[in-house]
């Protein structure tokens, strides 16, 4: 089994970058769609219309296919690789992933309501939901690149760091699109 780790390491890997961007994009999508139900008739419709569509194709054809395939290759590495298992590094990061799929389970509920038109978020609210798989990811690919669990402490350092400069970023283009709405 061990001749076909690069193997499953590699398609991991794969699913694990268009699970990413998945995630990353259906966000966008929903602030689109938010923002669609400002616009007039028949507008509105239109767009509201097309972006189900998108959503749809996007959540269902990549994003779900992805994070179970995803799953199924850690499993088998984990499989292949059981010492991971007594590590901390990994311990740490199967937490992150557990925090990976809850993130998912919300969206899902927001794709859901988002697909009957139900609105209950704001754009501005997307934007910020949009950086949770940022940093997940950040955390994620530091720890299995590192393998280190004292590292870890520069890790959440550097987290919240990063979680300072996303925040003032969103500032930043907020104060820009009011200056100037098709920004």
């Amino acid at each position: 089994m061990g001749e076909y780790y690069n193997y499953i390491k590699a398609l991991h890997l794969i699913f694990v970058i268009t699970w990413f961007a998945g995630l990353f994009y259906i966000p966008r999508l929903f602030i689109y769609h938010i923002e669609a139900q400002d616009k007039p008739s028949p507008d509105k419709e239109i767009l509201s219309k097309q972006l189900k569509l998108m959503t749809k194709r996007l959540w269902y054809i990549i994003t779900w296919p992805s994070a179970i395939l995803t799953t199924i290759f850690a499993i088998w590495l984990l499989l292949i690789m059981p010492g991971w298992m007594q590590q901390p590094w990994m311990h740490v990061k199967l937490g992150f992933v557990v925090l990976l799929i809850i993130y998912q389970l919300v969206t899902h509920k927001m794709f859901k309501e988002l697909q009957r038109d139900e609105v209950k978020y704001s754009s501005n609210y997307m934007r910020i939901y949009n950086e949770v798989a940022t940093l997940i990811l950040f955390a994620v690919t530091f720890l299995a690149i590192i393998k280190n669990a004292i590292d870890w402490i520069y890790g959440v350092i550097g987290i919240f760091l990063l979680v300072i400069m996303l925040m003032l970023g969103i500032r930043l283009y907020k104060r820009i699109r009011e200056k100037n709405p098709e920004a």
